[in-house]
């Protein structure tokens, strides 16, 4: 598991570091990984190779200073880009020029001209030090035209702690004045005393180097342990991503003494006649997480069976039999005979998931779910955007992580907002990031199958914010795997999801 904790947090075990190491002590161990992340990753030989620093005021740019004081050893050209030359670190500074390197004080006017843009341009690596952990997106102007300037650059960019202009906490970037904000484009970051938060949804490739600041993580799983002790850990920290190892411990596997009723029951409420591959989908991405049965209650029983003959098929959840879980809402429509059957479902105690269409009508029957929450019976949603919009329209998503956890907190549920970062929180803050999937995960039914997979591991006991990280997680495996089949579609799904499990 990767745990990732606030800012906040951070500084305090810092605090708790310098006291009794010292801030130059700290600092040699942050820019000696810099400088090794840079160094193994460039072509050999370096000597005649170059990197170029663009150094901020505060910590990360003297680290920044004196990885390129270790790099200049090594036979590497460097130059550091000063943004604010006076409140630039000294000792860093001062260790960059004994080592023969060069130092240019940039222009706030203009940090960018063209000059600097082809210095940038011919480097072998660029290394961002501009801001550090008590910086807030947008980034000023000054910055903001040195870090778009170096984004064109060919060279390895490698961010100290965190690329400049993500929101440590949250990862997200902050409104600009004119377009898009600008961020540092990192190919790795290298980042000290623990993830940070923000890290999980901004950064694709990380480096996490312990310098001895990290906090306490708290109670961590063995590798053999429960869902209870994930749980337990992932709240313990600001949140957590699972890894390959941690799927294998906390999908379910059938006992000895195992049977069809002790593994699972889900049962699947989906399609229409205007939809109905959304039924057989949804029901597939359950069938291959292998709970012990599916049940189907729906208008596409025999489309369903056709292509999933193991699954136990009714016309509506009336007559459907007991289940563990209940997963509603792909392609059932949104007329007032699927709006019954949400009512219906949701009036139930078992744990129920809704996605798709019955996200749709939750947003026009914001009782249904209040009234659920109100007694105690556990609710997973599972929107994209425009349908977290729809169920909770007062709730911006420039800052996702921070609307997933309102969303959260005040409906009563656990709420998947799916995306590049898929986010999972729940109503008590526990937070899962999912890291895994391909952009080949963006396809028609391709969350029709990830309803799915979670409803699957929802019944076999999962707890909800356990059930939709794992389930994103396998999700997005199976989706790595179709990408590298060069296959296509959600059918593709299907194939990889029992191999994705391993």
């Amino acid at each position: 598991m990767i745990t990732a904790y606030t800012a906040a947090q951070i500084r305090a075990a810092e605090r708790v570091a310098i006291d009794r190491d010292g801030d130059a002590t700290l600092m040699r161990r942050a820019s000696t990984a810099v400088a090794s992340v840079v160094a193994e990753r460039l072509p050999h030989p370096l000597p005649g190779r170059s990197a170029v620093l663009l150094v901020g005021a505060g910590n990360n740019g003297g680290d920044a200073l004196w990885a390129g004081a270790f790099l200049r050893r090594r036979g590497l050209a460097v130059t550091a880009l000063l943004l604010q030359p006076d409140r630039a670190h000294p000792a860093g500074l001062a260790a960059l020029r004994r080592a023969g390197g060069r130092v240019l004080a940039l222009d706030p006017g203009d940090p960018a001209p063209a000059p600097v843009r082809a210095l940038l341009t011919s480097a072998d690596a660029v290394i961002d030090g501009i801001v550090g952990l008590a910086a807030r997106p947008p980034l000023r102007p000054g910055a903001a035209a040195l870090v778009a300037a170096a984004n064109t650059s060919p060279a390895l960019k490698v961010a100290v702690d965190l690329p400049s202009g993500i929101d440590p906490d949250t990862g997200a970037t902050g409104p600009a004045d004119d377009g898009d904000p600008v961020v540092f484009a990192a190919d790795v970051t290298v980042t000290f005393g623990g993830v940070k938060t923000g890290l999980l949804l901004a950064a694709d490739a990380m480096v996490s180097v312990g310098i001895g600041m990290e906090p306490d993580p708290g109670p961590a799983p063995d590798g053999t342990g429960s869902a209870e002790r994930f749980a337990a850990a992932a709240a313990a920290v600001d949140a957590i991503a699972l890894t390959d190892a941690d799927l294998r411990v906390l999908l379910p596997d059938p006992g000895a003494g195992a049977d069809k009723f002790t593994d699972g029951l889900v049962g699947i409420v989906a399609g229409s006649p205007g939809y109905p591959g959304a039924a057989v989908l949804c029901t597939g991405g359950a069938v291959r997480t292998r709970p012990g049965m599916v049940r189907y209650a729906g208008a596409q029983a025999t489309a369903v069976v056709a292509r999933w003959p193991e699954v136990v098929a009714a016309a509506d959840p009336s007559v459907a039999g007991r289940v563990q879980a209940w997963v509603i809402g792909p392609g059932m429509g949104t007329d007032a005979a699927a709006g019954e059957l949400l009512a219906d479902v949701l009036r139930r105690d078992e744990p129920v998931l809704v996605d798709a269409d019955g996200l749709t009508l939750l947003g026009e029957h914001p009782q249904w779910l209040s009234e659920r929450t109100a007694r105690g019976a556990v609710t997973l949603l599972t929107p994209h955007d425009r349908e977290f919009t729809r169920v909770f329209p007062d709730l911006p998503l420039d800052d996702r992580l921070t609307a997933t956890r309102t969303a959260a907190r005040r409906s009563g549920a656990t709420v998947l907002l799916k995306g590049h970062r898929t986010i999972v929180a729940d109503p008590h803050g526990t937070t899962v990031v999912n890291r895994s999937g391909s952009s080949w995960l963006a396809t028609a039914g391709s969350g029709d199958v990830l309803s799915g997979v979670i409803g699957s591991l929802l019944a076999a006991g999962l707890p909800p914010v356990l059930a939709a990280g794992a389930g994103a997680f396998l999700h997005g495996r199976a989706g790595e795997r179709v990408h590298a089949a060069g296959e296509a579609g959600a059918q593709a799904l299907w194939s990889h999801l029992r191999a994705a499990r391993v």
